[in-house]
């Protein structure tokens, strides 16, 4: 099968949201769009019954993706738009349809009240079992929400897109992420803001006295990490612009805040073939469930 984009879909609000990111991404990427429907059959004794026969299931199976692929041509003038049906676990199934995607789109629950997601069981393990990158949507996603305020400050579609947000640790960066996210900035034609946190020296933590000027130090190290990694990168694509943001604090709640002003955000997953744990770490863990943006995991060696 030829690369594509592909959005696991169960007709939920967050998985029509993903669908639509997905939509536009796949514009962006100038690739093909594929949904693909999970389903679990019934079993038999269930089957039996009148409101829950296999005809039945068979009938909402099809409708959801034929009726999301309808809305999406509507929607998106030109969208090669592929419809694909599967049986079993969407944890399961969802890695393995992924393998000739350039990108998995799923959808997440947005917090009630608060920014950010809600991933279920399901869409972690999809993410820890998923070696092409997985973006999380949260419902409500609008395109508007990935561009700048126009210019009453109203939500605008027409507008610049807003920075790529990368978070990045420069003691153990990877290629393979930095490459998707200056991709990602490429495309959207805007800046790509680079996020680094580091931790502060071990007297902090124990109440002792401050030292501004070993601080200060430190700062100047990581600061310069930060740039020494990102310099071939500026020369590779210097269409982008970079924006190196190197403070000291929690590196996720560094991501997580400057999601806030992010068309996406893009972290990194270190595979691990060991067969127990998610296998998703620590600081994505948390920008995946309270960042206010799209978020990319890109795995990586």
């Amino acid at each position: 099968m030829s690369r594509n984009v592909t959005v696991g879909l169960d007709g939920s609000s967050e998985s029509r949201a993903a669908a639509e990111w997905a939509a536009r991404e796949a514009k962006l990427r100038g690739l093909p769009l594929r949904l693909v429907h999970v389903w679990a059959p019934v079993p038999e004794p269930m089957a039996q019954a009148p409101l829950l026969g296999a005809e039945t299931q068979q009938h909402w199976s099809e409708r959801i993706p034929r009726e999301t692929a309808d809305g999406l041509r509507l929607r998106h003038s030109g969208a090669h738009i592929e419809v694909e049906q599967i049986s079993g676990r969407p944890m399961d199934a969802l890695p393995e349809v992924s393998k000739d995607a350039e990108l998995l789109v799923l959808g997440s629950r947005g917090l009630s009240g608060l920014g950010g997601f809600l991933v279920g069981s399901v869409g972690m393990a999809v993410i820890a079992h998923t070696e092409t990158p997985v973006v999380l949507v949260r419902a409500g996603e609008q395109a508007s929400d990935e561009h700048e305020p126009g210019p009453a400050g109203t939500p605008s579609a027409a507008t610049p897109y807003r920075p790529v947000v990368l978070g990045l640790d420069a003691a153990h960066s990877d290629d393979t992420v930095i490459t998707f996210a200056f991709e990602e900035a490429s495309r959207r034609g805007t800046a790509l803001k680079v996020v680094h946190g580091w931790n502060l020296p071990p007297y902090f933590a124990y109440g002792l006295p401050a030292d501004p000027e070993l601080n200060a130090e430190r700062g100047r190290q990581e600061a310069a990490a930060l740039a020494a990694v990102l310099r071939p990168w500026r020369q590779k694509y210097p269409d982008v612009e970079v924006v190196e943001a190197s403070h000291s604090g929690s590196p996720a709640n560094q991501v997580i805040d400057a999601s806030r002003e992010a068309s996406l955000v893009v972290v990194g997953r270190r595979i691990r073939r060991s067969p127990l744990g998610a296998h998703i770490g620590s600081v994505t863990h948390a920008v995946l469930h309270h960042a206010t943006a799209p978020v990319a995991v890109v795995a990586h060696g």
